[in-house]
C-alpha cells in the first residue's frame, strides 16, 4: 500500500486503483501519492491510462477496485463537484468556455451559487495580480488569445482554492513566454502548499518543473523518478519501454516551388473567425516550412482555403505546381498531387464510427483505384489500410476496427500514414503530433523528414516550437491572419519567434 502516515504524510493517495472498460483494463492496480507543495508529473504513452486516472481523481469516473485517501482518510468522489468541494481542481487540455460570454460569466458557471459578478470581478483581478494571470473580467472570450483562455481555466480552478490542482497539457497552446509565466505561477502555488499533478508530453518542461514523476505504461506504474535528475530521452524510453531513436536528418536541397499563396485575402467564414490578410508564401519541393502561431490566429481558416474545403476569393491566390487552383475543390487538388491533414483527427480527419478501411476511402477515393466508377472496392481499401498499419506501427484491436476505438496517438499515426503513403508532391499538415506520445511523435516527424527528402513540399502548421525547430528548414509565423516572411530555423532565435507569435518585434509580414 502507498504511504499514508508520518510527519510528511501525503495529501492524497491513490491505492491500487483499477478501472476496466469491458475487456480493457485502463488502470491496473495503480498506486501513487501526492504531497502538498510538490509538482508531480504523470507521464505515459497515449493509451497508458493517464486520462482515466485523473478522471477518477476528479470524480468523473468511479474505480472498480482500490481506494482514494485524502489526508489519510478514505473518500468517495461521486462527481466533479464532490472533488471541487474537497479541494481538487482540474484544468483540462481542451477549453470548456462559452465564446459569447465574458471572462467573469464563464468563471461564474463553475462557482458555487450566490457569488455575484461584482464580487467575482474583484476576485478575478486580485488573483490575477497575485499569480501573474492578468484578465479583464468584462472581456468576451471570443476576443481573447489562446493563452488568455488558458488563464481563465486556471483562474476558475484557483478561485475554488484547491489543495490539489491537476493540469492536463497546459502549455499546448502557449508561446514560450506564456509558458514561462505559467511555470512561475505553478512554482508559486507549490511554495504556498498546493499539490500539483502535471500531465505533459513535453518532457523538457517536465525535467525543468517537476519534483517527482510517475510513469505509466499499459495501465500500470512502470517507474518513478526525479525528473530533474533524468534526461528527456531517458524518460521517453521509460514511457515506451524501449530507446527512442534519434531523428535522421536529410540534405536540404529545395527544388522548384510547388505550393504558393499569392496575396491571399479572405473574410472569416463565421462571426468569430479570423480574416486572412495579404498572405503570400512559397513552399519548395524538398523542404519543410513550419508555420508557427498561437491557436486561433487564422490557422484553421488558412487550412480550409489551402485544402479546398473553402474556395479562395480568386483562382490565382492558390497555386499547386504553378497551376492556379484557388477555386477548385479538395478532390481536384488531390488529383494535382496534394494531400491535406487537418488538426482535429476525430470528426475531421477521421470518422470514429467507420472502420479503418472505410476511413481510407474518405480521402483516397479520388486518387486511387479504391473506388472505381464510384463503387468501393473494399479489398483494395483493406489492403491500403493494412499497409498503413504495418508501416506506421498503428496498434489497433483489429484491422477492421472502428477509428474511434484507437487511442489518440494511434489514430494520428493512421491518418498521417493515409496521407503520406501515397507520396504526394505537396502536403499541408496541421499539428501533426498534437497530443501524441514521444514514440509516435518521432515516427511521424521522421516520416515528414523522409517525405521532404523524396522531393515533397511540406507545409507544417504547428503550435509546437520544439517540433518546428526539430524538423523544419524555414519558419514563418501567423498572427491575427497575417503571415511573416519565412526565416531560417538555424539562424532565428526561439525567443524572437515567441514575440512574433504575440505580434511583438520582428513581426513584419511577407510581401
Amino acid at each position: 500500500m502507498a504511504e499514508v502516515e508520518g510527519a510528511n504524510a501525503p495529501l492524497c493517495v491513490l491505492d491500487g486503483i483499477v478501472k476496466r472498460f469491458g475487456d480493457l483494463t485502463a488502470n491496473d492496480h495503480i498506486s501513487l501519492s501526492l504531497r502538498a507543495g510538490e509538482i508531480h508529473a504523470l507521464l505515459g504513452e497515449n493509451g497508458a491510462g493517464k486520462s482515466t486516472l485523473v478522471k477518477i481523481l476528479d470524480g468523473l469516473l468511479a474505480p472498480d477496485e482500490g481506494r482514494i485517501l485524502w489526508q489519510g482518510r478514505p473518500i468517495t468522489l461521486a462527481s466533479p463537484e464532490d472533488a471541487a468541494t474537497l479541494g481538487i481542481g482540474m484544468v483540462f487540455q481542451h477549453f470548456s468556455l462559452f465564446d459569447n460570454l465574458t471572462v467573469a460569466e464563464n468563471i461564474a458557471v463553475a462557482m458555487p451559487a450566490g457569488v455575484g459578478l461584482r464580487v467575482l470581478n474583484k476576485r478575478i483581478m486580485e488573483l490575477g495580480e497575485r499569480y501573474g494571470l492578468a484578465l479583464d473580467p468584462k472581456r468576451e472570450v471570443w476576443t481573447l488569445s489562446a493563452g488568455e483562455r488558458q488563464r481563465i481555466e486556471i483562474v476558475r480552478a484557483l478561485l475554488r482554492e484547491p489543495k490539489l490542482l491537476i493540469l492536463d497539457e497546459p502549455t499546448s497552446v502557449l508561446t514560450p513566454q506564456e509558458a514561462d509565466t505559467l511555470f512561475a505561477t505553478l512554482e508559486e502555488l507549490a511554495r504556498q502548499g498546493c499539490a500539483l499533478l502535471y500531465i505533459s508530453h513535453r518532457l523538457e518542461e517536465v525535467t525543468r518543473l517537476c519534483d517527482r514523476a510517475t510513469i505509466l505504461r499499459g495501465g500500470r506504474v512502470v517507474a518513478m523518478c526525479n525528473p530533474r535528475e533524468e534526461t528527456p530521452q531517458k524518460i521517453a524510453s521509460l514511457m515506451v519501454g524501449t530507446a527512442i531513436p534519434p531523428l535522421h536528418d536529410r540534405d536540404n536541397r529545395p527544388a522548384d516551388v510547388r505550393l504558393s499563396l499569392r496575396r491571399l485575402n479572405a473574410a472569416p467564414a463565421d462571426l468569430h473567425g479570423i480574416a486572412l490578410k495579404d498572405v503570400s508564401l512559397d513552399v519548395r519541393g524538398g523542404e519543410i516550412l513550419g508555420l508557427a502561431g498561437v491557436a486561433g490566429n487564422g490557422q484553421s481558416e488558412l487550412f480550409e482555403i489551402l485544402s479546398g474545403e473553402r474556395a479562395a476569393p480568386q483562382r490565382g491566390m492558390v497555386l499547386i505546381d504553378g497551376e492556379e487552383c484557388g477555386l477548385d475543390g479538395i478532390d481536384t487538388r488531390r488529383r494535382k498531387g496534394a494531400a491535406f491533414l487537418p488538426e482535429e483527427r476525430n470528426g475531421h480527419a477521421a470518422v470514429g464510427a467507420l472502420s479503418l478501411p472505410n476511413n481510407v476511402v474518405l480521402s483516397r477515393h479520388a486518387t486511387s483505384d479504391i473506388a472505381p466508377r464510384n463503387v468501393i472496392a473494399f479489398d483494395r481499401a483493406r489492403a491500403f489500410s493494412d499497409a498503413i498499419i504495418a508501416k506506421f506501427d498503428v496498434r489497433t484491436p483489429s484491422p477492421l476496427a472502428e477509428a474511434g476505438k484507437l487511442s489518440g496517438g494511434n489514430l494520428q499515426k493512421f491518418v498521417v500514414g493515409r496521407e503520406i503513403i501515397g507520396n504526394p508532391r505537396v502536403l499541408v499538415i496541421d499539428n501533426p503530433t498534437w497530443g501524441v506520445d514521444a514514440g509516435a511523435a518521432v515516427l511521424i516527424r521522421q516520416a515528414l523528414i523522409d517525405l521532404a527528402a523524396a522531393g515533397t513540399a511540406v507545409l507544417m502548421i504547428s503550435q509546437d516550437l520544439d517540433e518546428i525547430f526539430a524538423i523544419a528548414d524555414r519558419i514563418a509565423v501567423i498572427h491575427h491572419g497575417a503571415v511573416t516572411a519565412p526565416r531560417n530555423v538555424r539562424t532565428v532565435a526561439r525567443e524572437e519567434i515567441g514575440l512574433m507569435m504575440t505580434g511583438g518585434q520582428g513581426a513584419s509580414h511577407a510581401a
